[in-house]
């Protein structure tokens, strides 16, 4: 057999690689050393599409021919594309998913077994990456080999649906880790859980029918979890993705139909949790990336939930990603950018969930908007001080994405007391997500440090930057002998024991 080409045309369809810088701490007199390793982690995948010369199943924007019968696409793509694993033996490096990482997830052991008992924190247990599938791929944490995988029925057996949200969110007192499974039908099954840290169990909170969607996140909050169905429905209840073999030509976005946000009690039944205690409703919009919520109480002592999101007003940012669309030196770039404009950058918005009931509520009221940023000021893949996530914020860390070029043109430090917003913006110099570090001897929440990912479009080889965190300025990179190439989300661990392994606010 020759050569195999084989292309794919949209970023969120590239095949998963994850990178691992380790930052030594000098002895006196010495820099600091940074080793660097990566590992294609569906190189298995790879080699199937190596000899089949196509790649089958489920993509979020792959564009195939019609080639298939409707009988053969329900066998050979419903069935085990968004069901993500066949009944046949699936080796751990044969699937793709590569948007989020988690340290020590509750339920599960180092290869994706069952796992009820307290989490183990005393070092890094477990580690795994996930993406907008009910299925999970556990990797050795240092070689970051394959070496597991685990649907979501592993922890609760009516956890059965495809799809999830890349970004669970974690409790950062308790440690509990909270997310969404979707099973698709006429109306929609929305399964809202925990998994407990100090069990290992994993309880339904709350059952929600209604239109399926495609989400990303959710919120939490200290005693809430509030998942908004935002409008990126899929069409027919999801059947459409078995005709297009796809999500994105699934979704459709209707600006007649509102959003709709669940306010759910973050405890079990079994612990006196109320399910889902409030609906609410607001304008249509689509979003990504939750940034944090907290709860507020008025001086009348009133219960207020504050959501902070960059949103946009519709599915045009999907499209953008397609390669076409997204390199510079493509002629449809300028054009896509000319022809959607605004309408590819999100706006921060902070939602305002007014009046939480103490006792669950069956009417649907009204979300109001405090305020709403320009799209120069709104962090995209927002990061912030994990000290106070789920509390009352100040600063959220982001890439900026101003229209200078296809792509994002900066970082961004967004002041929430007076809206204000630093920038670290060079020529030539693309920066990925940052990640914000605390400095353990502040009480500051600015205090310490940002890592990004830099891509020198100059000289052609990426870079680990060191920014420190209050002004932006460079402390210092670590040089790569060639490209990183951009992916979506990171993790930082310490390499110390204790309960706070991870330093990221997202499972």
């Amino acid at each position: 057999m020759g050569d195999t080409t084989f292309k794919t045309s949209h970023w969120f369809d590239n095949f998963a690689q994850v990178h691992r810088f380790e930052i030594f701490a000098p002895s006196e007199g010495e820099k600091v050393r940074v080793t660097y390793n990566s590992r294609l982690t569906s190189d298995g995948l790879i080699e199937k599409v190596r000899k089949a010369g196509r790649l089958e199943g489920l993509t979020f924007a792959a564009k195939y021919e019609p080639c298939k019968t409707l009988f053969q696409k329900l066998q050979s793509v419903f069935a085990p594309a968004l069901r993500m694993l066949p009944k046949a033996p699936t080796a751990p490096n044969e699937v793709n998913i590569g948007v989020t990482m988690s340290v020590n997830f509750p339920g599960y052991t180092s290869t994706g077994q069952a796992a009820q008992m307290p989490r183990d924190n005393d070092g890094i247990k477990s580690f795994c990456t996930k993406t907008d599938a009910a299925i999970v791929q556990f990797l050795d944490s240092e070689t970051l080999e394959p070496i597991g995988l685990a649907r979501q029925e592993v922890l609760h057996p009516d956890l059965k649906g495809p799809i999830s949200g890349a970004h669970a969110k974690s409790d950062p007192i308790t440690g509990d880790v909270y997310n969404f499974n979707l099973q698709f039908g006429g109306q929609g099954t929305f399964r809202v859980f925990r998994s407990s840290a100090s069990t290992g169990k994993t309880s339904i909170l709350a059952t929600i029918s209604h239109t399926t969607a495609y989400l990303h996140s959710l919120f939490l909050t200290e005693n809430y979890v509030v998942l908004c169905i935002w409008n990126s429905h899929f069409k027919a209840g999801g059947m459409a993705i078995v005709l297009k073999n796809n999500l994105i030509e699934a979704m459709e976005y209707n600006d007649k139909i509102p959003a709709k946000w669940f306010v759910i009690d973050k405890r079990p039944v079994e612990e006196g949790g109320l399910g889902v205690v409030a609906t609410y409703e607001s304008d249509p919009f689509f979003g990504f990336h939750s940034v944090n919520a907290y709860e507020e109480t008025s001086a009348d002592g009133v219960k207020h939930i504050i959501a902070d999101i960059p949103a946009y007003q519709s599915l045009e940012v999907l499209q953008a990603f397609y390669f076409d669309n997204l390199l510079s030196d493509s002629p449809k770039a300028g054009q896509v950018q000319g022809q959607w404009g605004n309408a590819l950058a999100p706006r921060y918005r902070r939602y305002r969930l007014s009046d939480i009931p103490k006792e669950p509520r069956k009417d649907t009221r009204r979300t109001s908007v405090d305020f709403e940023l320009h799209r120069n000021d709104t962090p995209e893949l927002p990061s912030l001080n994990w000290s106070v996530f789920t509390k009352k914020h100040r600063y959220v860390y982001g890439v900026g994405d101003s229209g200078k070029s296809t792509f994002a043109d900066s970082l961004l430090k967004l002041d929430m007391e007076d809206l204000s917003v630093k920038r670290w913006s060079v020529h030539g110099q693309t920066a990925g997500e940052p990640i914000f570090i605390a400095d353990p001897n502040s009480t500051d929440e600015d205090s310490g440090v940002l890592l990004t990912v830099v891509l020198d479009g100059i000289v052609g080889k990426s870079y680990l930057l060191v920014l420190n965190a209050k002004d932006l300025t460079e402390m210092g990179r670590a040089k790569v002998d060639g490209v990183v190439g951009f992916g979506f989300h990171g993790l930082h661990t310490r390499a110390g024991l204790g309960p706070s392994v991870s330093t990221n606010r997202d499972y």
